[in-house]
């Protein structure tokens, strides 16, 4: 970090990721939320055979259990769940919505776990509690007097399996197609372009893989924040001697090195492992010109010398690499360099490195998705990979990083706007109802029909979604609008202070807790990035005894708005393995889905490319082509810097765990924004000093935030950064890829000020 003066706040941080200062903040979050007998216990339960999946990240879990499977975030997300702090009735008779909307998003989800059934009473403007039955009735009533083309049905990351189900069933026999969802603003461009490619819109490496790959290219993403358990895996491959290569517009310092908590002899000597063997700052929105530069480099390194590319795998596997030889050729480096803010010299390094391994795995995260041309991102990935034909054998393949628990699962149980004819036909089989073929809402089209109008209602199954969204001004404004907004949730958020005209609240079992039905303890499944199913039981006592299990609420609205109902809400409650007996028969892919799960473990979804088959409309893998260079539209003019947004080392997703995001040194804060010195220095500011940052868009809207700290930082020259959700609002709701809805927070162009 280049630092010209003392900023409150802002210090250097030398330290290795992970190791001491990361048990040091593990017990600090247990200090202030668990009491710590109870706390230990519950930690050495997480992402254990028998315990409960971590509410954090997707990372899958080793077959072999070690002494502890948790890391510091994880730790963060279960104490943060598993608090000992409360939000009972008391406390919303003793605070309006119009004052809690005045409080920060880190102070509203601290106050603890939400206790009781709650509904929004206008005259008063507060939370009242509710019976149960009362507000399913009112639910029911509301929705069968709308059309259910206006309601929209939002899931978070976190809901299992079984709810994410039940969930999409209940809204299908409704009559609605509309599921925004949280992987829309994450990774949606993976389950877009994915398919087109390589007939699989999901990774292809197992977690076994990492022990036998040559070589990994990482790509947009930060694994010491948004998928720590990811570097226990980066620690074993760096320190067999495998080649790292990252890009990334940042120095993130768990991809610098990093300090396992699980290595005696590390955390003894206080020693750390180094991760990357070549770091490239590639700018904000460079992604797709470095990309086709390495392919143009062996593209080149063919053409002299032969014996480069997989020209079997080629031939047999693929097809439209003419076109993509051709597209490549025809971009010259000087563009190529101008883009990607690398230099020719370096590009062919990643190339050579690439031609001699003979396993490659290239991990990505939302450093590629989020932007306006995300889905050709993701697919010059694929390109490279098929170039050497990186598919169908042990270490090698595509490593998308999805970063909530199980929003992977969701969508593979049925949460999409886009309804396949085998998934209609599977649940006609199964229920005997055919549900609408029409394609529904994501999540930016959601907001956009409510913002309009023309969306009435909105249920949402745990998330933030006016706070995650692109644009918050408007979409609070539109979610205000609303008919009717129900939430199921662990805690409070800003979202559900966004009243409509009737709203509800109702609190939900967490991941920690025990789930007990009629036919006794329950537990859920969930689906880790790498297609691992596998169950997950809680076993704390609930908050509250008013508590109900995410099925049990979706259920009882089922029952209250579906009279003529086709489905046993009752009888699927009652016993979840009759859930998954009903995903199965709708998806014959979790054959034998209730035996696999109680294998310590559970059981891999079947991943087609891995046997080389590919399930395009081609039967082919294919290579698809992105035209020119810039993955996010048109330039802005020569003083427009393009911002990035990111998330500190004390958040996940919306949620705030502290103040801190020490391994970028800001200690107490967030109003901050990264810049480049030069580029501080070009404007007559400097480190420290007061901005405001305005969005360049020219729709005749001014977006922008106003007295944050610029922090000289070591990013690329014309690149930003500052943290999401705050720098949400210079985001424009409709500035996301057309072919898969994924907001583009990943390069937002803008102009930088004194205050």
């Amino acid at each position: 970090m280049a630092q010209e003066k003392t900023v409150t706040g802002v210090k250097t941080y030398d330290n290795p990721a992970g190791g001491w200062g990361a048990l040091r903040a593990t017990a600090q979050a247990v200090a202030t939320q668990m009491h710590a007998v109870e706390a230990s216990k519950t930690l050495l339960r997480t992402n254990q055979p028998d315990g409960f999946d971590c509410p954090g990240c997707a990372w899958p879990d080793k077959k072999h259990s070690s002494t502890f499977q948790f890391c510091e975030n994880g730790a963060k997300a279960v104490t943060w769940e598993a608090t000992k702090k409360r939000v009972p009735p008391e406390f919303f008779a003793a605070h309006s919505v119009t004052e809690l909307l005045e409080w920060s998003d880190y102070a509203l989800e601290n106050e603890g776990r939400l206790t009781h059934p709650m509904r929004y009473n206008a005259a008063a403007d507060k939370y009242e509690s509710v019976a149960w039955g009362a507000a399913f009735a009112e639910i029911g009533a509301q929705l069968r007097a709308l059309d259910p083309n206006t309601v929209e049905f939002y899931t978070s990351g976190r809901t299992s399996n079984e709810a994410a189900f039940l969930y999409q069933i209940f809204a299908r026999e409704y009559g609605s197609s509309n599921f925004p969802d949280c992987s829309n603003m994450c990774h949606e461009a993976s389950s877009v372009g994915l398919p087109q490619s390589i007939g699989f819109g999901k990774g292809t490496v197992p977690l076994e893989g990492f022990d036998h790959c040559e070589l990994i290219i990482a790509i947009g993403h930060n694994p010491g924040t948004n998928h720590p358990r990811m570097m226990g895996t980066l620690h074993d491959v760096s320190r067999r001697g495998v080649p790292i290569i990252v890009m990334n517009p940042l120095r993130e310092r768990a991809l610098e090195r990093f300090a396992d908590p699980q290595d005696p002899l590390e955390m003894a000597t206080m020693g750390a492992t180094p991760i990357a063997s070549t770091y490239l700052q590639v700018s904000v929105g460079g992604d797709a010109a470095a990309l086709k530069g390495i392919m143009k480099a062996l593209l080149e390194m063919e053409a002299a010398a032969g014996g480069v590319l997989d020209r079997a795998f080629i031939a047999a596997h693929t097809m439209g690499f003419d076109e993509l030889a051709a597209d490549l050729a025809a971009t010259s480096w000087e563009s190529i360099t101008a883009g990607s803010g690398l230099t020719q010299a370096a590009l062919e390094s990643v190339a050579k490195a690439y031609a001699a391994s003979n396993a490659t795995i290239v991990t990505y995260g939302m450093g590629v998705t989020q932007h306006v041309h995300g889905t050709e991102n993701v697919q010059q990935i694929a390109n490279l990979l098929l170039l050497r034909g990186n598919f169908g054998k042990p270490g090698a393949g595509i490593c998308p990083l999805r970063g909530h628990s199980n929003v992977q699962g969701n969508r593979t149980v049925g949460i999409t706007e886009r309804p396949s004819a085998e998934m209609l036909d599977g649940i006609e089989r199964t229920f005997g109802f055919r549900p609408s073929a029409a394609r529904g809402h994501d999540a930016v089209a959601a907001m956009q029909a409510i913002r309009a109008g023309s969306s009435k209602a909105l249920i949402c199954v745990g998330g933030n979604l006016a706070v995650a969204m692109s644009d918050p001004e408007q979409c609070a404004a539109a979610m205000r609008g609303l008919s009717l907004s129900v939430h199921l949730a662990t805690k409070l958020n800003r979202s559900h202070l966004l009243v409509g005209k009737t709203s509800l609240l109702f609190p939900v079992l967490g991941r920690t807790e025990s789930d007990v039905q009629a036919s006794g303890q329950q537990a859920v499944t969930v689906e880790d990035s790498m297609s691992m199913v596998h169950a997950s039981r809680g076993n704390l006592p609930p908050a509250s005894e008013h508590l109900r299990s995410e099925p049990a609420i979706v259920a009882g609205m089922a029952k209250a708005t579906l009279p003529a109902t086709r489905v046993d809400w009752d009888g699927l409650v009652a016993d979840y393995d009759r859930i998954r007996d009903a995903i199965e028969s709708v998806y014959p892919e979790f054959a034998n889905y209730n035996a696999g799960i109680r294998v310590p473990g559970g059981f891999e979804l079947p991943i087609p490319p891995n046997r080389l088959v590919w399930k395009t409309t081609t039967g082919k893998a294919m290579f698809k082509l992105f035209k020119g260079l810039n993955e996010d539209g048109p330039g802005y003019g020569a003083d427009v810097l393009k911002l990035t947004t990111l998330r500190s080392h004390d958040q996940y997703n919306t949620t705030i765990y502290g103040l801190d995001d020490r391994y970028r040194g800001i200690f107490g804060r967030r109003d901050v924004v990264f810049v480049n010195a030069k580029d501080l220095a070009a404007r007559g500011l400097e480190h420290g000093s007061v901005i405001d940052v305005e969005a360049a868009f020219t729709d005749g809207r001014r977006r922008i935030l106003k007295g944050f700290t610029a922090v000289a930082y070591n990013l690329p020259q014309g690149s930003a950064a500052a943290y999401y959700p705050e720098a949400n609002c210079l985001v424009p709701l409709d500035y996301a890829d057309a072919q898969s809805g994924t907001p583009g927070y990943k390069s937002v162009p803008v102009r930088i000020a004194a205050s």
